[in-house]
C-alpha cells in the first residue's frame, strides 16, 4: 500500500506493508536515525516521536495508521521553536551521556510542555515515564525539561 503523510514538515508517499511498524518505515525508508530501536514493546520510549503533535512509541503504530497525518522527528523541530528550547536544555543540563534515548525524552517532554506550559517537576516525571535512560538517572533530564516550562513555541 502506499501510505501518504507529511514527514518533518514534508510531504511524503511510500509504498510500505500496512502492518509495518512507523519505527521501521522511518529509518529503513525515510532516513531518520534519531528513531531508535529498544525494546519492541512500547516499554523504552527511544522510538518516540510526534504523531499530529502528541508523543508516540513509532514501534506500536503501523504504517497504515500515519496516513494523511503528520509525524514529526527530532529532525524535524525548526530553530527558534520550544522543541529547540528543550534540545538546547538537554545540552545545557548535561543531560546527554549516550545519547541513545535523547530523541524520545526531547520529543515527550516538547509533546506534554505544549500542552502543559506551567508542568512542575513532578508533572514532568510522570510525562517521561514512558521513557527509559540507562545512562543518567533521570534528575539531568528532568532538570533539562523543566529549564523549558513556562516558554511558548
Amino acid at each position: 500500500m502506499n501510505v501518504t503523510f507529511e514527514l518533518d514538515g514534508e510531504q511524503q508517499t511510500v509504498e510500505t506493508p500496512p502492518d509495518r511498524p512507523l519505527r521501521e518505515l522511518l529509518r529503513q525508508e525515510c532516513d531518520r536515525k534519531s528513531v531508535k530501536t529498544g525494546c519492541d514493546s512500547g516499554r523504552c520510549g527511544s522510538c518516540t516521536v510526534l504523531l499530529d503533535g502528541a508523543a508516540v512509541k513509532s514501534c506500536l503504530v503501523m504504517a497504515a495508521q500515519v496516513n494523511s497525518r503528520s509525524v514529526t522527528t527530532v529532525e524535524g523541530i525548526d530553530d527558534g521553536s520550544l522543541g529547540r528550547e528543550v534540545q538546547d536544555a538537554f545540552e545545557e543540563a548535561f543531560a546527554i551521556q549516550c545519547g541513545y534515548c535523547t530523541p524520545g525524552f526531547v520529543l515527550s517532554g516538547l509533546s506534554y510542555l505544549r500542552d502543559n506550559p506551567d508542568a512542575d517537576r513532578e508533572e514532568l516525571r510522570a510525562a517521561l515515564s514512558g521513557n527509559v535512560c540507562r545512562c543518567t538517572g533521570y534528575e539531568k533530564i528532568l532538570d533539562a525539561v523543566e529549564r523549558t516550562a513556562g516558554t511558548s513555541d
